[in-house]
């Protein structure tokens, strides 16, 4: 039986030492992707307050044919957008750019889509694997400005230790 819990009141530093630790014990010699990212959202959701939403993106072959795009992948929370093309809103925006995306109000982002309406500021991580985008992991809050720069750090560590495990 596993039960990861972040000890309480952690500092930044620590919840994230922790959160990395959890991780790689649950997905360490698990060759399952989506097995990996399900524990993984589960693992984000009880560490981190105030989340609304808290998964992956995977990049995959667009529905109607040509380009990749993201496509929902495990998740914690309300239903989602399933498709989202690269450029467009926060996931869109990172997985282009290969870069974070710190949001502090998404409602000032320019092509926000609102998979939930709940939600006011957002986390997005690109996963890159040989410099390449894999996925994102998207953290939602119903808080603006929830997310810090300490959370992007260890946001960050978490991708790129699972790049190589979805």
């Amino acid at each position: 039986m596993y039960d990861f819990m972040p000890a309480a009141q952690s500092a930044a530093a620590d919840l994230y030492r922790d959160l990395l630790a959890a991780a790689d014990a649950l997905t360490a010699g698990e060759p399952d992707a989506v097995a990996n990212m399900a524990n993984v959202a589960a693992l984000l959701w009880e560490f981190l307050p105030d989340l609304n939403w808290a998964g992956f993106y995977r990049v995959g072959p667009a529905k109607a044919g040509g380009a990749e795009e993201l496509v929902l992948g495990p998740f914690v929370g309300r239903p989602a957008c399933i498709r989202i093309p690269f450029g467009t809103g926060v996931c869109g925006t990172a997985a282009q750019s290969r870069a974070t995306q710190l949001v502090a109000d998404v409602h000032a982002f320019p092509g926000h889509i609102a998979c939930d309406a709940a939600s006011a500021s957002e986390l997005v991580v690109p996963v890159l694997r040989d410099g390449a985008v894999i996925a994102v992991i998207d953290l939602d809050s119903p808080t603006p400005a929830r997310f810090t720069a300490e959370d992007a750090a260890g946001i960050e560590a978490l991708a790129t230790m699972l790049a190589a495990r979805i």
